[in-house]
């Protein structure tokens, strides 16, 4: 048990950093750290990832806005249909056969590495 606390302390802290540094989403962090690390299903890696990274990003957010790096006229609009994405990709994804949902989030990981590396 005190291993699985601390890798998920870690996965937390990790994800917060990464997602204040790189302005991406901490489930870059969490769900490989949930599936990898501790064997949790693919499904219940995203859905525990989506709930954890809503504090990180209000966060994040919050403190962007402080420093007036946030184009507040774009935010209501990115929100809303941000929310409405995320409801309809969860449902998506609960209805994807768990291998296609691995492949896909793995294919994702890959090409966000990639983009990072090559800007």
């Amino acid at each position: 048990m005190l291993l699985t606390d601390l890798l998920l302390a870690l996965a937390g802290v990790l994800a917060g950093a990464v997602s204040g540094v790189l302005g991406v989403g901490g489930g870059l962090v969490f769900v490989p750290a949930l599936t990898v690390g501790l064997g949790v299903p693919q499904t219940l890696a995203q859905g525990t990832s989506l709930a954890a990274i809503a504090p990180t990003a209000l966060v994040g957010g919050i403190t962007a806005d402080r420093e007036g790096n946030v184009l507040r006229a774009h935010l209501v609009i990115m929100g809303v249909l941000a929310a409405v994405g995320g409801a309809v990709g969860a449902v998506l994804a609960l209805a994807l056969p768990t291998e296609v949902l691995v492949r896909v989030f793995g294919a994702f990981l890959i090409l966000s590495a990639w983009r990072i590396w090559r800007n």
